[in-house]
């Protein structure tokens, strides 16, 4: 019985390699953005704004959207270091991505009118999270991260599909979250407006890909921006163990494999061993992303379905231990 273990274990390891070696060779390389408009909402800062100083350092011509328009000015300073030619444009736009969708769509217009230029690719990066168990979130904050985290993407890309279809071209990223792909304790209302963003980029996939359009769906670990600052203030102490198993990353990386993977034309754009586990372990029905990282998911979604018994075993326990520590209720 354990020759027999061994013995897959090992033919595992061996397809894993070959696998792994034909990646290389059949590896994709990434798209021109070079004197292209890209365009990146929650652009002013944490992974928004190093996603525009890596499409800016690859020559892209950057309009930031955010509300806040003193820090969009302080961001378009820092993006204005990565510049590589005297050519390039960069643009700030104050926009509320959560009003309406006639109040975006000026918004867009405004931009491609100022800019000069057409959105070649739209970088959805606005959203924010208010933690807490489904009944202790108040039905306000639960509407306000559908409206800013849901609408707050559909609204732009809503814009520029139609315009991306039509020219034949376009890139469309979709920011998610690792809560996207399974329920964590804690997460429950901000976890059903990241499942909806799964459902949206599924579907413009789907629609869009045959008429020269790729979408990309990142799901970025715990992130070491000022959105991430405020989500732990209202995160259960479950929630903070649960979530720090994957460590916290600097966006500046999380930005750039965004960046490449949206290139390169990656479904899935994920960033850490665990992510990367876990976008496996919940692939599902989801694109198809390129021969090399689906024969990884074909080989290994078998024994890593047994990991993921581990995983959610670990959680249990140690939602049972909080509970224990908590005082009782009389």
């Amino acid at each position: 019985m354990a020759l027999d273990l061994v013995s897959y274990l090992l033919i595992i390891l061996v397809v894993v390699l070959h696998v792994v070696v034909l990646g290389f060779v059949l590896r994709k390389r990434p798209k021109s953005i070079a004197g292209k408009h890209v365009v990146v909402t929650g652009g002013s800062s944490g992974i928004g704004l190093w996603t525009a100083i890596h499409c800016f350092k690859r020559g892209a011509n950057v309009t930031i959207v955010a509300r806040n328009m003193q820090i969009l000015a302080k961001a378009k300073e820092v993006i204005e270091k990565s510049r590589v030619n005297d050519e390039q444009k960069i643009h700030i736009k104050s926009l509320d991505l959560a009003n309406s969708y006639e109040v975006v769509e000026a918004g867009m217009k405004e931009i491609e009118d100022e800019m000069k230029l057409p959105i070649y690719m739209l970088v959805n990066c606005a959203g924010l999270a208010v933690c807490g168990l489904v009944e202790e979130v108040s039905v306000q904050d639960a509407k306000f991260m559908m409206d800013v985290n849901y609408y707050g993407t559909y609204y732009p890309t809503r814009y520029v599909l139609p315009k991306m279809k039509a020219a034949g071209q376009g890139i469309i990223v979709i920011t998610s979250s690792q809560a996207a792909l399974l329920g964590i304790y804690g997460y429950g209302p901000y976890a059903a407006t990241k499942f909806a963003l799964r459902g949206l980029a599924e579907t413009i996939h789907m629609e869009a890909s045959q008429a020269g359009v790729d979408v990309t769906l990142a799901l970025p670990c715990d992130t070491d921006t000022p959105g991430f600052e405020r989500e732990e203030k209202t995160k259960p102490q479950e929630t903070k163990l649960i979530s720090s198993s994957g460590g916290l990353v600097q966006p500046s990386v999380v930005a750039e494999r965004l960046v490449d993977d949206a290139l390169t034309g990656s479904f899935f754009s994920v960033y850490g061993l665990e992510s990367w586990i876990l976008s496996i372990l919940c692939v599902g029905m989801a694109p198809w992303s390129g021969f090399y990282l689906n024969m990884l998911q074909i080989v290994l979604l078998s024994p890593l379905r047994l990991v993921s018994f581990f995983i959610r075993r670990n959680f249990n326990s140690i939602i049972r231990d909080c509970a224990k520590a908590k005082p009782k209720k009389d």
